[in-house]
């Protein structure tokens, strides 16, 4: 009898234990499957939010903005840091898809942890190498206003600033506001400088009122200025005509025609180019000038054409003395005819 009883109370141990384990199973599949839906869930509520894909390739400045709109969503959703890289990996494809697989295989096979920090380290490794940040953090430091607006120029600061993590630092307002102010045009930097304003939006906000009230001064005065000239006619009115190359006389081909002239009174010439009654002084012939004149020159030397008396080759003639007597001398005989 009382191994009867032993043997029962150890088929009922065995019983009771066997049930406590298949509702240990039971429960876990159950957690299992629940977490699995909340994996899902929270992958669907991710993908609600138009994540953007990565495909890999050289893009430096397209990886860092798929990082910032990952971080984004990410800002919105309550995520461990394990579920951060499970969902930013889930936007990777083609190239940087086959790059993460490898990556994850290899330092998982060196049992690191891949925490969203590690991820980030290696994805910007790749896609965004020291030496092109580098690059763009000069960018920022040597960031001049020079033409742009201040709006254009505020908004330029803010792009280039994410390529310097310290200048958007805690405890660095101070040194975000004296590069913003270096780099604003003389006439505006002389007057903010003097502000001493250290919260970096109030001073783009007095910058962007005080260019605003510098570009209406401007364009009040450029209208002022322009109104009077425009009520004023100082001066003559502009003549077509001017500059005009005048033909010989002085007119123009299409007035020419209008022309009158004052010594023999018809149309087409000026006085000056009139040849009517117009003697010439080599033949005395009406009709032309002597510059004009086709006649023979007579040499005054020999009384010959065909040369002047400068060319001419015959004896000059001897030139005749005129001397001028007082009364004493004319009534003194002598030779002198």
């Amino acid at each position: 009898m009382a191994g009867g009883r032993n043997d029962a109370a150890i088929a009922q141990a065995l019983a009771a234990m066997a049930h406590v384990l298949a509702q240990a199973n039971e429960q876990a599949a159950i957690g299992r499957q629940n977490e699995g839906g909340a994996e899902e869930r929270r992958l669907d509520r991710f993908l609600r939010n138009n994540p953007p894909t990565f495909k890999g390739r050289f893009d430096p400045e397209g990886a860092q903005t798929w990082v910032q709109g990952i971080e984004r969503i990410f800002h919105a959703m309550v995520t461990s840091d394990d579920q951060k890289v499970r969902l930013a990996t889930h936007m990777l494809a083609e190239e940087a898809e086959f790059w993460w697989t490898n990556v994850k295989g290899r330092l998982e096979a060196g049992g690191e942890v891949v925490t969203w920090a590690r991820f980030k380290t290696e994805f910007l490794r790749k896609y965004f190498p020291e030496d092109l940040r580098t690059r763009k953090e000069v960018e920022f430091l040597n960031l001049k206003q020079g033409s742009l607006s201040m709006a254009e120029y505020a908004a330029k600061f803010e792009e280039l600033s994410r390529f310097c993590p310290y200048i958007n630092a805690e405890g660095a307002m101070v040194s975000k506001c004296v590069k913003f102010e270096s780099g604003l045009r003389p006439e505006i930097y002389q007057y903010m400088c003097v502000q001493e304003i250290r919260d970096f939006d109030t001073l783009v906000h007095k910058c962007r009122m005080f260019d605003d009230a510098g570009k209406a001064k401007t364009n009040h005065y450029k209208a002022v200025h322009d109104k009077k000239g425009k009520g004023q006619g100082f001066g003559k009115p502009y003549n077509k005509d001017k500059g005009k190359k005048r033909e010989v006389g002085g007119g123009s081909k299409e007035n020419l025609a209008d022309v009158r002239c004052f010594k023999c009174g018809t149309l087409g010439h000026y006085s000056n180019d009139c040849k009517k009654d117009e003697s010439c002084f080599k033949c005395g012939q009406a009709g032309h000038k002597s510059f004009e004149c086709k006649k023979e020159v007579t040499c005054y030397n020999c009384g010959e054409k065909g040369h002047i008396s400068a060319k001419c080759t015959k004896p000059k003639k001897a030139a005749g003395k005129v001397f001028a007597l007082n009364a004493e001398e004319v009534e003194q005989p002598d030779n002198l005819i």
